[in-house]
């Protein structure tokens, strides 16, 4: 889904998200950002066919507490999907690398240990104005493409085995 405008979405290629339960984990860290994110992925969530009351949102105090939190999530709620939504911009020392090679591998393993799918919504930029550029700006809205993707996900994980396809 790479493409310049993160919010471009084709609605008729995505699956009815009426019957899905969908979490939500933010980083409370760049509140300008992250919460622009999440607004982007609930819009689009309801929009898709999501119910307010199938949304559970909680928040961390940074992306590397996203691991734990999704993990918590899915242990606590019967969900579909979780986005984990956060923000790490490049600095000066090595922790942007630390931060961002833990939560993307943390990722990874809540998406091999569980059955919920777990959506990366991370951004990991250069500068804040890139972040900007993302989260609502010049490019469009990167929580918007991944709640796309997790209303996708929610669908895989429900697939009916007996026909063998998604349905989209």
């Amino acid at each position: 889904m790479a493409t310049t405008d993160l919010s471009y979405y084709d609605k008729a290629t995505i699956p009815n998200a009426n019957s899905f339960r969908f979490g939500i984990v933010v980083s409370e860290w760049n509140p300008e950002i992250t919460q622009n994110l999440k607004k982007g992925a609930i819009e689009t969530l309801l929009d898709c066919g999501a119910t307010k009351e199938n949304i559970i949102s909680w928040d961390v105090p940074g992306s590397f507490e996203l691991v734990y939190g999704c993990k918590k999530m899915i242990q606590s709620q019967n969900l579909d999907a979780i986005i984990a939504i956060g923000n790490v911009i490049q600095g000066e020392t090595k922790h942007f690398d630390f931060v961002c090679e833990g939560v993307t591998q943390g990722i990874i393993d809540l998406n091999v240990k569980f059955d919920v799918p777990v959506i990366f919504c991370v951004l990991t930029d250069n500068t804040k104005q890139q972040s900007l550029d993302r989260s609502g700006g010049s490019l469009g809205n990167k929580g918007i493409e991944c709640a796309v993707a997790a209303v996708k996900m929610a669908a895989i994980k429900n697939l009916d085995r007996s026909s063998g396809s998604v349905g989209f």
